[in-house]
Order: structure tokens, then C-alpha cells, then sequence
């Protein structure tokens, strides 16, 4: 199924419901479910506090729309099926799945992609330290090494996806690997940090200037919560 199917289906989806109005600001950021549901999280900063690295406009449309949309995807497409499951309607539930797949991995990427980032007053764009810095220097021989090499992997992505820095579970070594659409981490890999390279993460501030961007966002990283994924 591809990317724009997936974001048609999504867009469909989104129009037949009515998406609540997120708060602007809210508490730390979290998958939380209601009754079995995944909801919204809320942000720990204001839609502008991370201006000029990302416009305030951009954050909104990607927090209170693009996520509000894989939230209520994932939901409505969970709900059904449920009912598939119940009417034992085997080729319903295979339909399904690719998209709640979709909507589910977009749900829990966005939601650590707000905690990876922080206004510069507090903490945004402060080096790593501890265990994570020497694994970075270890690894990959400086921050800044890291970031280009990381920047370079972003700029690979062809069409919609992120790029993560991920540990592996098994060897307990770190190394940066992408995945396509909202394929979220999981399996043998644990995400430590993750950047969205999807247009709507930067098109209206930055156009066809993605590069600049990825350059920026490092000014808003929030290494803490980073380190506090490294185990």
C-alpha cells in the first residue's frame, strides 16, 4: 500500500471526525489512552517556544492536525476492527492492519518526536553528556561528526520518513538507521532519538529547503530526554 493511499485514507478519515482542539500547552508529553484509546499528548512548551528553529505555525498544523489525524485514524481503524474480529471476517482484518500499522506507528513517533524537543530556556540544543555523549564519541567520534553523518542519512530519506538514532537491545551499541512512512522503532531496537524528514515537519517554513532544517533542529534538541531513553 503506498504513502499516498495511506495519507488519503488518513485525510478521509480525519474529515469525518471531529478532532478535538489541543491546548497549546499541556503536560509532559506521552502515549495515553482513554478507555483503551490512544489520545492526543499534550506539549510541555508553547506551539512558539522553539521559534526560529520551527515556526510556531508549523507546530501547531503538525501537533494539533497531522498527530490529532493518527490519533483518530488509529482509533477508528482499531474499532473496526475489533468488529472484523468479532464477525471472524478474516480478509477485513488483513485490510486493516497495514493501516493501523500506519496510523499507530505515526501516533507513537510523533509522540516521542515532541519530547525530543525543547526551547532553547530550557535545555534545548545543550550537548549530550554522560553515557549517550561518550557512546556518541565512541561510536562516531564527536557530536558534530554525528550530526552530519545523521543530517546526511535525513537527506537520503526518499519520499516520507524519519531517521533515528537507536540502540541495538541485544549488543547495546547505538547507530543511526532511517525507516520509511511512520514504520515506527521497534523489535530488536530501542529509539533513543528521532527526527521527522516528512513535509509537513518543515515544507511551510522551509520550503524545498529541507537541508536547512535539518541544520536547525539540532538548536531544539532535547538531549535529556535522549539520555534518559539510553539504557
Amino acid at each position: 500500500m503506498t504513502s499516498t493511499f495511506l495519507r488519503s485514507s488518513a485525510l478521509r478519515t480525519a474529515l469525518r471526525a471531529s478532532a478535538p482542539k489541543a491546548p497549546a500547552r499541556a503536560g509532559l508529553a506521552g502515549t495515553s489512552f482513554v478507555r483503551g484509546k490512544a489520545t492526543l499528548p499534550g506539549l510541555p512548551y508553547d506551539y512558539g517556544a522553539l521559534e526560529p528553529s520551527i515556526s510556531g505555525q508549523i507546530m501547531e498544523l503538525h501537533h494539533n492536525k497531522h498527530h490529532q489525524t493518527y490519533v483518530t485514524s488509529y482509533n477508528n481503524f482499531s474499532e473496526q476492527l475489533e468488529e472484523a474480529k468479532q464477525k471472524q471476517d478474516i480478509q477485513a482484518q488483513i485490510a486493516l492492519q497495514p493501516l493501523i500499522n500506519f496510523h499507530g506507528g505515526g501516533h507513537i513517533n510523533h509522540t516521542l518526536f515532541w519530547e525530543n524537543l525543547a526551547p532553547k530556556n530550557q535545555g534545548g540544543g545543550e550537548p549530550p553528556s554522560g553515557k549517550l555523549a561518550q557512546a556518541i564519541n565512541d561510536s562516531y567520534g564527536s557530536l558534530e561528526s554525528f550530526q552530519q553523518k545523521f543530517n546526511t542519512a535525513l537527506a537520503g530519506i526518499q519520499g516520507s520518513g524519519w531517521a533515528w538514532l537507536v540502540q541495538d537491545t541485544q549488543t547495546g551499541s547505538i547507530q543511526i538507521k532511517t525507516y520509511a512512512n511512520q514504520d515506527p522503532v521497534v523489535g530488536q531496537f530501542r529509539p533513543i532519538l528521532g527526527i521527522d524528514a516528512w513535509e509537513h515537519a518543515y515544507y511551510l517554513q522551509y520550503q524545498n529547503r529541507k537541508a536547512e532544517y535539518f541544520k536547525a533542529i539540532w538548536e531544539v534538541i532535547n538531549w535529556k530526554a535522549a539520555e534518559k531513553r539510553l539504557q
